[in-house]
């Protein structure tokens, strides 16, 4: 907490500022992190005009990148060996050699990918349960899984271990809305799109859930999609929304008609399924 005072103003008492007062000021979350295989902090700065500034202090980490695009690190050991040893000022022409690596492995391929927009990793079955709300982020910015066969395997993985990391209803919606609080910033037309890109992949690839948990979810995702509607002040047509219908316990009849108001004569839309109905 100490650096941050470096970065105050000229003319400030740094003297009456304690490490209270700077988390409270600056600080958006503290996360620590300590187990057999992830030792490791995070100190989050809040800027709620523009992007936040995290600094991560690692001491080791099972899984170091999700994907490819995000699997880049620079290596500053020379740039603080040079200070600690160099008894001359860094110049143009005398300055530490700064590389950079990709924790995926290649790095001519990694930095193709992030050029072409490909989603790509390696050991699936690692990536963490927020995996799957940045694959669906990068779908909506426009990346591409490598292949049909890759997306597909991909996305079972990370649903899977969604549910596992965030099995409670009440850990879903928290996760999504932090999520979307805190990766949107400048961006929120875009927050819709991920849900609801959130929402088809989920229906799609789910094969670990029972089929009333799987609703519940995806019951979730299309409430908190609407109230980014509603946020913005969008009316919900049939052709930007998904609505969703659950027929009462007293209706034994499978086959359920109902009807969507629109600025023309309503339009029947008619589906043959037992539980919830979807209508696009």
């Amino acid at each position: 907490m100490d650096c941050l005072l470096d970065f105050l103003p000229e003319g400030v008492n740094k003297d009456k500022i304690s490490p209270m007062t700077l988390k409270e000021a600056y600080v958006q979350k503290l996360v620590k992190v300590c187990n057999e295989t992830d030792r490791w902090s995070l100190i989050s700065l809040s800027n709620n005009s523009g992007k936040n500034v995290e600094l991560k202090f690692v001491d080791s980490l099972r899984r170091q990148f999700e994907f490819s695009v995000d699997s880049f690190q620079i290596i500053l050991d020379s740039l603080l060996l040079f200070g600690e040893c160099s008894e001359n000022p860094m110049s143009a022409n005398f300055h530490p050699t700064v590389t950079g690596e990709s924790m995926y492995g290649d790095f001519a391929e990694a930095i193709d990918h992030l050029r072409n927009r490909i989603i790509a990793t390696r050991n699936p079955e690692e990536i963490r349960g927020g995996g799957l709300l940045k694959y669906c982020n990068l779908l909506v910015r426009g990346f591409q899984a490598k292949s049909e066969v890759d997306m597909k395997a991909l996305q079972r993985y990370m649903c899977s271990r969604f549910f596992i990391d965030f099995p409670d209803i009440g850990e879903q919606q928290r996760k999504l809305e932090s999520y979307l609080q805190s990766h949107f910033v400048g961006m929120e037309s875009k927050r819709y799109d991920c849900l609801m890109t959130l929402h088809r992949v989920v229906n799609e690839s789910t094969v670990c859930l029972m089929g009333h948990e799987r609703r519940q979810t995806l019951n979730l995702i299309a409430m908190l999609a609407l109230r980014v509607l509603a946020e913005r002040n969008i009316i919900p047509t049939v052709t930007n929304v998904t609505c969703y219908y659950q027929p009462a316990p007293y209706i034994s009849e499978i086959n359920v008609n109902y009807y969507v108001t629109h600025t023309q004569p309503l339009l029947p839309c008619s589906h043959s399924y037992p539980t919830w109905l979807p209508c696009n």
